[in-house]
């Protein structure tokens, strides 16, 4: 009986002085979110990153070198630009040339995975020591990583119309040099 005293006790206790819930019908707080500025390239290929061009000798008295071409790489990038209102290019460049001879290089349009505002290839670009957009209008995008994804990359080796320039010589490297920028 006392018990059921003290919980009648406490019951009308609670009612009277109108003990309510403390929490309210609706709650808040903030998330901080963070989205890094993104900036990566990376040429990607099934065997070596180092191609071999050359000309071919003719088979008949008479006729020119002709040159070759090499499709084995491919041009993956990640994308996240700070400005709505700015892309992106890749450019690429050599460190030297080549009396005589000129190293063509065309990316073709991107393929295999990725999304986002993905660039456009620029054609067929002539090599030289200074930079040269080979894509351009970079949004924010990713191309997918490895080979098939991205842009394919063609380098063609050409006589540039200056034959009498041209002097046999055994392997002479180059170095190809991309970059990524606003």
């Amino acid at each position: 009986m006392k018990n059921k005293v003290e919980f009648l006790f406490v019951c009308i206790f609670l009612i009277c002085t109108g003990a309510n819930a403390q929490d309210k019908s609706g709650d808040s707080h903030t998330v901080s979110i963070t989205i890094p500025e993104v900036a990566i390239l990376d040429i990607e290929s099934a065997g070596s990153k180092d191609i071999a061009l050359s000309f071919t000798a003719p088979k008949e008295a008479g006729l020119g070198v002709t040159g070759s071409s090499n499709s084995s790489l491919w041009l993956n990038y990640s994308s996240i630009k700070s400005a709505s209102n700015t892309t992106r290019t890749v450019s690429a460049s050599v460190n030297n040339t080549i009396a005589g001879a000129d190293i063509i290089i065309s990316a073709a349009s991107s393929s295999g995975g990725g999304a986002g505002t993905i660039g456009e290839p620029s054609g067929d670009v002539t090599l030289t020591t200074s930079e040269q957009v080979i894509v351009n209008n970079i949004g924010s995008c990713y191309t997918g990583s490895g080979v098939n994804n991205g842009h394919n990359l063609t380098y063609t080796l050409k006589v540039n119309g200056s034959y009498e320039e041209l002097e046999a010589s055994s392997q002479t490297p180059l170095t190809v040099t991309y970059t990524f920028s606003n």
